[in-house]
C-alpha cells in the first residue's frame, strides 16, 4: 500500500513557462533592487498549486547542470539552435534556488546530465521501492515518457498555474502510443527544439503510423521489407544511424549516478523566518499576505466586513465626507441597456453593500456620488457614469479609475473584470465574475444571495485598497499627468459623448437595404449564368469547386479544408476573371446589408430614434478609441454603396448641420516633428503635397509637377508605410511592383529623409534597453518580443516599436483636441457626437454655423505644439455622408 508520495519538478523548464507566461508583465515584476522577479513569482505560484493539490510527503527540484551532458558529447548540435538565456531570466535563477531552499524543499543538479534524468532515475527509485506514489511537474511534454501506474505527469500549460495531467491512459488517449513508445517516434522524426535530426521526410503521423503498426524503431528496422513506399523505405534505410541515436538522445536516463537518496527528500515545510524576508525582498506582498505576515490587502480582503444598506441605516453614510470607493453591477457588459443589480460604497474599514436599487437613488447616496468634495474611486469610470446617469444621478470627482490606471501601467492589463485586474496587482485572492456568475454568465446574476453582496463589496474594497499602491506605480512610470490631463478627462468626455448619441434615419437604411436586396439577387444571377450552375456562394467549398475545379482558374493557395478563397485570392485573380469580380461585389454588398443595415436597424434606441455607441478606451496597445455596440468607426468609405450607409445619420434637430473635422495627415505630421527630419519638415512648412515630394526625391524628379497619379500612389504607400517598419516584400505587395524596386524606393527614402532613418533605428535602440516604447504623452507599449528568438515575432516587435510612437501620439492629440473642445463647446447648442480616428462629428445649429467655422478648427490645431503645425479640414451638410 502507497504510504509516500514524492512530488519531483523540472526547475528549468518550469521557471521557464512561469518567465514567458506573464511576458507581458517583464517590467511591472520588479524588486526595489531592480531584479526582475517574474519567473521567480510563477515558480512559486505553481509550488503553491502542487503542494496544496498534491500534499506531497516528499519534495526535490531538479536543475540543469550545464549545457554540456553526455547528449552533446553523443551529438554536439544537441539543443544547438537555442538562443542564449534572456538575461531577465537568467538573473533570477540563484533566486529561484534560495525560494527553493525557503520552502524547505531539497535541489539538486547533477554535472553531464540533464533535470530529465535526475527525475527519471529517482522516480525508478520510488517505484520499486514500492511505497511512493510519484507525480512529476515539467514544462516539457518528453517527460510523459515516465508516466506509468505509478507515476503521473503533471505538465504546465498556458499561465502560471493550469495544468494537463498524463497517466498512461492518458497517452494513449492523446498521443496513440504507450508511454514507452514516445522515444521511438521521437526517433524517427527528430526534434526541432531539441535540434536534432530523425529519418528524413518522416514526420509526426507518418512515425506515429510506423510505430503503432510494428511497436518500436527496432522492430520497424526489423521489418523493413514490410514497409510501403519505396522512398519511405529508402529514407528509412540511409538514416538508420539518425534514427538510432535520436532515440538515445530523446531517452531520459533511469539509471544517472544519482547521489542524493529517496530519504533525503523528505518535505520540510516552509521556513517562516526565511521565506519573510525573502518574500520582502521580492516585494511579493499576496505572498506575504498568505504568511499571515504584515497583514496586506489581499488578507483584508478575505474577511471585509460589512452591511446591507437598508433604509434604516442609510443615514450612516454621512460618515464618509473625504473618500469613497464605488462599485455599480451591471448584468451585462453594455452599460446603455444592462439592469443596475447592486451597489457597494465605503472606505477604509467601513462598507455597506446592497442588491435594493431604490437606495441608488436615495438622498444620501446621491449626495455623495454627485458631491464636488467627496473624492471618488471606481472601476472604469465612464461605464459607472453613464450608468448612474441613466437613473439621473451625475457622478463627480472621479479620482481613481482602477481600469485606465492598470491600462496605463501595461496597457495588456486591461480586462473589464475587477478580479482579473486586482489578481494582476497582487490581490490573489479575491474572486473574478467567471468564478462566481460561471462563464459569460452575468445574465445569471442572483442578487439576493450572500456570495453576490459579498462579490461586489471584495470588488470595492479591491479598488480602495489598491488606490495608493497603483497610483505610486503610476508615478514612476512619469505617467500621473497622462492619466490626470488625459485619459481620466476623456472618459467623461466619451461618457457624454455616448449619452448624446446621433441620430439615424430608419426610413434610409430600409430603403438602402432594398436597393442592395435588388442588387444581391443582380449579382447572383450573373454569377450563376457565369458559373453554369446555381451553387452557395457564400459556400468557400461550393466556390472553390466552381472556380477551381469546374472553371479551371489557377489555385493560388490551398488550406486544411480545401481552396482557399480568401479575398486576397480573389482580388489577384479578378482581372482576368468576371465571374471573381462579381464574388467580391456579392461580399461586399452582402456585408454592408448584414454588418451595417441591419446591424444598424437593430440598435436604433425606440426613444430618441439614435444609436448610442460605446468606446473602448483600454483595449488597443496604442491609445486610439475603439467603437461598439454599433462600431460607428468601421462604416466602409473605400467603396461608393459603404459610403452611402452615411446619409442616414442625420441631425437630431431640423435646420441642423452635420460637421465634420479631421486632421490632415496627422501621423505624418507627428513622424516629421519626432524625428526632426529637416527635408520633411520643409515639405509640410511650404505646404506642399508630402506624397508629390516624396515622389519627386525618390525618383529624381526636377519639380512636384512632373509626378504622375501612379508615382504619387507609390511615395503614399513607401511614405505611410515605412513607419510601420514596412519590407521590400510588403511594399511591393501593396503597389504591384517589383521587389527589388521595392527595396531601391525604400533605400532613397531613408537617403532623402535621413532623420526618419535615425529614428527608426534610435526607437528599435531603445526599445531593446527598455523593453518599451513611449508615445509624446508618455503613454507606453510593452515589447516582450523585441529579444525573441524567432525571427517573425523579432521583427514584428521592431515594426511595433517604430509605430507605436507615431499613432500613439496621434492618438493623444485627438483625445486632447476632445477634451478641450467639451469645453470650448460649453456656452453653444453644438454637440460633439462621434470620433472615427482622426476626424471629430459633430451636429451644429444653423445660427452657430459661422461660430464653429474658426472655433472647432482653432481647438484642434492647439491641441499639442508639434514642431510641424497641425492642419484641420472641414466639411458639414445635411447628412454625415454630406458632410465628407
Amino acid at each position: 500500500m502507497t504510504t509516500k508520495k514524492l512530488l519531483l519538478i523540472d526547475g528549468n523548464s518550469i521557471a521557464f513557462k512561469a518567465f514567458y507566461a506573464l511576458i507581458n508583465s517583464l517590467e511591472k515584476f520588479k524588486n526595489n533592487s531592480g531584479l526582475h522577479t517574474s519567473a521567480i513569482y510563477g515558480f512559486n505560484r505553481m509550488l503553491d498549486k502542487v503542494l496544496e493539490d498534491e500534499k506531497p510527503t516528499d519534495v526535490l527540484v531538479a536543475f540543469d547542470a550545464g549545457k554540456t551532458t553526455f547528449r552533446t558529447k553523443l551529438f554536439p548540435e544537441y539543443k544547438g539552435n537555442r538562443a542564449k538565456t534572456p538575461t531577465e531570466l537568467s538573473e533570477q535563477f540563484p533566486f529561484i534556488r534560495e525560494l527553493v531552499k525557503d520552502r524547505g524543499i531539497k535541489s539538486y543538479e547533477l554535472p553531464n546530465y540533464e533535470a530529465d534524468d535526475i527525475i527519471g532515475t529517482l522516480a525508478k527509485k520510488a517505484e520499486a521501492h514500492g511505497d511512493y506514489q510519484v507525480v512529476i511537474l515539467t514544462g516539457d511534454r518528453d517527460l510523459t515518457q515516465l508516466t506509468s501506474d505509478k507515476t503521473t505527469v503533471q505538465v504546465s500549460k498556458t499561465g502560471t498555474t493550469a495544468l494537463e495531467k498524463y497517466t498512461p491512459q492518458y497517452v494513449e488517449e492523446k498521443l496513440g502510443v504507450k508511454p514507452s513508445q514516445i522515444v521511438d517516434i521521437k526517433g524517427l522524426m527528430g526534434d526541432n527544439s531539441d535540434h536534432y535530426p530523425g529519418v528524413e521526410k518522416v514526420g509526426k503521423i507518418t512515425a506515429k503510423k510506423l510505430i503503432q503498426q510494428f511497436g518500436s524503431i527496432e522492430d520497424v528496422y526489423q521489418n523493413i521489407d514490410n514497409i510501403s513506399g519505396k522512398k519511405l523505405k529508402e529514407h528509412l534505410l540511409n538514416d538508420r544511424d539518425k534514427a538510432e541515436r535520436a532515440k538515445v538522445l530523446a531517452t531520459i536516463k533511469r539509471d544517472a549516478p544519482v547521489e542524493v537518496a529517496l530519504d533525503d527528500l523528505a518535505y520540510q515545510g516552509d521556513d517562516l523566518d526565511q521565506l519573510t524576508n525573502f518574500y520582502e525582498q521580492m516585494g511579493f506582498k499576496s505572498f506575504l499576505s498568505k504568511l499571515g505576515v504584515n497583514k496586506t490587502a489581499t488578507a483584508e480582503l478575505t474577511s471585509v466586513k460589512y452591511q446591507k444598506l437598508t433604509t434604516a441605516n442609510l443615514t450612516e453614510l454621512a460618515q464618509f465626507k473625504d473618500e469613497i470607493s464605488f462599485y455599480l453591477e451591471m448584468d451585462d457588459d453594455n452599460y446603455h441597456t444592462a439592469n443596475l443589480v447592486g451597489f457597494a460604497i465605503g472606505h477604509g474599514d467601513q462598507w455597506f453593500v446592497t442588491n435594493e436599487m431604490a437606495l441608488l437613488t436615495s438622498k444620501p447616496v446621491v449626495d455623495i456620488l454627485s458631491s464636488s468634495k467627496i473624492q471618488k474611486n471606481v472601476f472604469d469610470a465612464k461605464r459607472t457614469y453613464v450608468g448612474l446617469h441613466r437613473v439621473g444621478i451625475e457622478l463627480v470627482n472621479v479620482d481613481f479609475d482602477m481600469l485606465l490606471v492598470s491600462y496605463l501601467l501595461n496597457t495588456t492589463n486591461n480586462s473589464n473584470d475587477v478580479g482579473t485586474v486586482a489578481k494582476l496587482h497582487g490581490f490573489d485572492n479575491i474572486k473574478t465574475d467567471e468564478e462566481v456568475y460561471g462563464k459569460g454568465a452575468k445574465k445569471s446574476i442572483k442578487p439576493e444571495t450572500p456570495e453576490f453582496l459579498s462579490h461586489i463589496v471584495h470588488k470595492a474594497k479591491a479598488i480602495d485598497q489598491l488606490h495608493n499602491e497603483m497610483f505610486e506605480e503610476l508615478d514612476k512610470h512619469n505617467q500621473t499627468k497622462l492619466y490626470r490631463d488625459i485619459e481620466i478627462k476623456i472618459a467623461f468626455v466619451l461618457a457624454k459623448m455616448e449619452i448624446t448619441g446621433i441620430k439615424v434615419n430608419p426610413q434610409t437604411l430600409e430603403q438602402m437595404g432594398s436597393k442592395f436586396k435588388e442588387r444581391l439577387a443582380e449579382i447572383e444571377q450573373t454569377i450563376f449564368q457565369e458559373a453554369g450552375e446555381t451553387f452557395n456562394i457564400g459556400s468557400p467549398k461550393q466556390l472553390g469547386h466552381i472556380l477551381f475545379e469546374k472553371m479551371h482558374l489557377p489555385i493560388l493557395k490551398k488550406t486544411k479544408t480545401g481552396y482557399s478563397t480568401s479575398v486576397d485570392v480573389l482580388e489577384k485573380l479578378a482581372p482576368d476573371a468576371p465571374i471573381v469580380q462579381n464574388v467580391l461585389n456579392y461580399r461586399q454588398i452582402s456585408k454592408l446589408q448584414s454588418t451595417y443595415i441591419d446591424g444598424l436597424l437593430k440598435v436604433i434606441h425606440p426613444d430618441d430614434s439614435k444609436v448610442h455607441t460605446r468606446y473602448l478606451q483600454t483595449l488597443t496597445q496604442t491609445g486610439r478609441l475603439s467603437s461598439v455596440d454599433p462600431n460607428l468607426q468601421n462604416i466602409p468609405i473605400r467603396s461608393e454603396e459603404g459610403r452611402l450607409i452615411r446619409q442616414a445619420f442625420v441631425p437630431s434637430h431640423n435646420g441642423w448641420q452635420i460637421w465634420s473635422s479631421d486632421y490632415s495627415q496627422i501621423e505624418l505630421r507627428v513622424l516629421a516633428s519626432i524625428t526632426g527630419d529637416a527635408n520633411m519638415q520643409e515639405a509640410f512648412r511650404e505646404g506642399e503635397d508630402i506624397h508629390a515630394t516624396t515622389a519627386r526625391r525618390i525618383f529624381g524628379l526636377a519639380s512636384n509637377d512632373e509626378v504622375t497619379p501612379e508615382l504619387r500612389r507609390q511615395a503614399k504607400a513607401v511614405n505611410f508605410g515605412i513607419v510601420y517598419g514596412i519590407s521590400d516584400y510588403g511594399l511591393a505587395n501593396n503597389t504591384g511592383i517589383s521587389r527589388k524596386q521595392a527595396h531601391q524606393f525604400i533605400k532613397r527614402y531613408f537617403e532623402e529623409y535621413p532623420g526618419v532613418k535615425k529614428y527608426t533605428e534610435d526607437i528599435v535602440d531603445f526599445a531593446k534597453d527598455h523593453g518599451y516604447v513611449e508615445t509624446i504623452a508618455h503613454r507606453r507599449r510593452y515589447l516582450p518580443d523585441i529579444h525573441s528568438r524567432n525571427f517573425n515575432l523579432r521583427s514584428f516587435a521592431e515594426r511595433t516599436a517604430m509605430n507605436t510612437p507615431i499613432q500613439g501620439s496621434a492618438a493623444d492629440i485627438i483625445k486632447i483636441a476632445m477634451i478641450n473642445m467639451m469645453t470650448a463647446l460649453k456656452p453653444l447648442k453644438t454637440r460633439m457626437l462621434l470620433q472615427v480616428h482622426d476626424e471629430l462629428i459633430f451636429e451644429v445649429p444653423e445660427d452657430e454655423l459661422e461660430t464653429v467655422k474658426k472655433l472647432i478648427p482653432q481647438v484642434m490645431d492647439s491641441a499639442v505644439k508639434l514642431a510641424i503645425p497641425l492642419k484641420v479640414e472641414s466639411h458639414w451638410g445635411k447628412t454625415w455622408y454630406d458632410a465628407k
